[in-house]
């Protein structure tokens, strides 16, 4: 499998962004996915979630009411609408699959290479 971010860059604080998720060469549908982010000098960390066939939803505390996460998956696609954002979100987005075993989700077996968001004050 597969994944390809995209959507990431420069904004204001208080400015939107969306980032994509392509994915090739599985099942899309049948993946749970999520998004995770990592900031300079911190540990990864869970951003949203949403099972296999999208009836549930999983939000970090620090991004829930701010960010949506949604999925086409004829498109073989998930995105990730930021809205609010902080420069607290300055991070390295990652989509993955993930295991919806723990809480929070963590990461299972396939990652895509990360894109930057870098929010300014």
């Amino acid at each position: 499998v597969q994944l390809v971010e995209s959507g990431g860059g420069l904004v204001q604080a208080g400015d939107s962004l969306r980032l994509s998720c392509t994915v090739s060469g599985g099942t899309f549908s049948s993946y749970n996915m999520g998004w995770f982010r990592q900031a300079p000098g911190k540990e990864r960390e869970f951003v949203a979630a949403f099972s296999s066939g999208g009836s549930r939803t999983y939000y970090a505390d620090s991004v829930k009411g701010r960010f949506t996460i949604s999925r086409d998956n004829p498109k073989n696609t998930m995105s990730l609408q930021m809205n609010s954002l902080k420069p607290e979100d300055t991070a390295v987005y990652y989509c993955a699959t993930v295991s919806l075993r723990t809480s929070p989700p963590t990461p299972a077996n396939s990652w895509g290479q990360g894109t930057q968001v870098t929010v300014s004050s």
